[in-house]
């Protein structure tokens, strides 16, 4: 099956421009046999040694998890190792800082957060929009002109992959293989709506894609959609023999 279009964000998780960008879906995602190759390369390869060739493979089973119900609603050392399965690492001061959380800014911002929470639900929009929880808690961690007590090495990126760790449901991974593959702007505050938006359209067509493609992959149901779409971008978006990732 094969086709694209524009989803359009329209007014779903008001951003903090108030304009949400829409989604336009890439061809590739509707290509079932190029992304089951895709998906079934990146969760199954392994090295000569016998270990995933991508450590990304890692990222949301490391542990058990990083939104099983022990450790949900604060960091642990497990999640600082396992956005490193993502190519991105903070500094140890700014581990030390997520880890000890002297200040309870991120156990309690998490614990305002459902573990259950998930992007293509319409209740979910208070959790991303500016004000709630889950849009401070990453400014928190990436913006160190508000927050000059944010983790050191942290960014909008390393925010973005921790919180996808701690919320696989509800927040993607966002990177620059995303942002190119999806032609987003430079400044981009919408892109969490616009998915949003992309997820609940038509019926759920996408996210029932998405659920799809796994499937038809064998990777195993506790790998979300939210990581089937940032997967398949990555992999899309390019690949080298050295990829840490």
């Amino acid at each position: 099956m094969r086709r694209t279009g524009v989803l359009y964000g329209g007014k779903i998780g008001a951003t903090a421009g108030g304009t949400v960008i829409g989604l336009k879906i890439p061809e590739i995602y509707w290509n079932d046999e190029e992304v089951v190759r895709l998906l079934v390369e990146y969760f199954t390869r392994r090295r000569s040694r016998g270990d995933l060739f991508y450590s990304g493979a890692h990222f949301e089973r490391l542990g058990g998890g990083g939104d099983i119900e022990p450790v949900a609603n604060r960091f642990d050392s497990t999640d600082v190792v396992a956005i490193t399965t993502l190519s991105v690492s903070l500094s140890p001061h700014g581990a030390l800082d997520l880890l000890m959380d002297r200040d309870g800014h991120w156990s309690s911002l998490l614990s305002q957060i459902p573990r259950d929470a998930r992007l293509e639900d319409p209740a979910s929009d208070k959790l991303i929009a500016p004000g709630g929880p889950a849009w401070e808690l990453w400014e928190r961690l990436a913006n160190g002109d508000k927050y000059p007590n944010k983790p050191d090495g942290s960014g909008p990126v390393i925010a973005g992959k921790l919180l996808a760790r701690k919320r696989p449901h509800l927040i993607p991974i966002y990177d620059i293989r995303v942002k190119q593959l999806f032609d987003r702007p430079n400044v981009d505050h919408s892109f969490w709506a616009a998915l949003a938006a992309a997820l609940r359209a038509n019926d759920g067509a996408f996210r029932n894609q998405l659920l799809h493609l796994r499937a038809e992959a064998g990777i195993g149901e506790d790998i979300g959609a939210l990581r089937v779409f940032d997967v398949i971008a990555w992999m899309q978006g390019g690949r080298g023999p050295n990829s840490a990732r």
